[in-house]
């Protein structure tokens, strides 16, 4: 592979949880902030929240930044053109949805650049409601992602990835094969395991719907883990688009509209 400072910075980044008593200054700040802002985008609908109240942010982290699919700057802009939005919300939602990742990411990287770690929050949508109550948001803006950072006070090594066989597929996607299943596996959860990740943390999350435990805290590793989130949690959307609502996106389903 080849290798410069910026794929160095890309290769080794990993979640940090643990930070020092430093606080990142203004000019850091608005460096990762513009670093965000210059990432590709379809409408430019990131926009960004900062909290940093140490104590209330998770982790004890320096900063807490949401990142908000941001229709309500959007179409602000629209009525001052003479425009009014028609575009349905699922297609607006998707287009802001990679906006703000892409923003997101940049930031990460840009953090990273500068001495900082950062950890990715993934549950914002479920409590969006509260993001909005909080930061006191307009309708039509909802957080997506929350993403803590600050300087590292630990030192973790960088988390697996799948083999990149089972992830690049050139030309048509693989009927993929018992052992590439299992090698593929085993790249995630012989990480996890060497590194002690969730027996340290004592994140094993509880079986449910009648399926047995045949795993202990030292074998538990990230498969199981995942499997046991999307086998388990989450099976209706119902929660999510009423989260969507309360923030002024609705999402129609089969034979509604948007105004149902």
């Amino acid at each position: 592979m080849l290798n410069n400072p910026v794929i160095e910075t890309l290769l080794n980044r990993r979640s940090i949880r643990k930070y020092a008593d430093q606080v990142p200054s203004d000019e850091v700040i608005e460096t990762i902030a513009r670093s965000g802002q210059q990432a590709p985008f379809a409408y430019q609908l990131g926009s960004l929240l900062l909290s940093r109240e140490r104590a209330r942010n998770p982790f004890d982290a320096p900063l807490l930044f949401t990142i908000c699919i941001d229709s309500h700057r959007h179409e602000a802009i629209m009525a001052r053109r003479g425009w009014r939005l028609v575009q349905n919300d699922l297609s607006l939602l998707l287009l802001g949805i990679q906006d703000a990742t892409l923003m997101a990411a940049n930031m990460v990287i840009a953090a990273e650049s500068v001495g900082l770690g950062s950890c990715f929050l993934s549950g914002i949508p479920y409590r969006a409601e509260k993001v909005v109550q909080a930061y006191k948001l307009p309708p039509r803006v909802f957080p997506l992602a929350g993403l803590v950072m600050g300087y590292p006070a630990e030192d973790p090594p960088p988390r697996p990835r799948y083999p990149l066989d089972f992830g690049l597929f050139e030309g048509r996607y693989p009927a993929f094969t018992d052992e590439q299943v299992v090698r593929a596996m085993s790249c995630m959860d012989d990480g996890y395991l060497a590194e002690g990740y969730y027996s340290h943390r004592g994140a094993m999350i509880p079986v449910e719907s009648g399926h047995a435990e045949t795993f202990t805290r030292e074998d538990y590793s990230w498969t199981e883990h995942i499997s046991r989130k999307t086998g388990q949690w989450a099976e209706s959307p119902d929660e999510l688009l009423a989260q969507f609502a309360r923030c002024g996106f609705r999402i129609p389903g089969p034979g509604r509209t948007g105004a149902d």
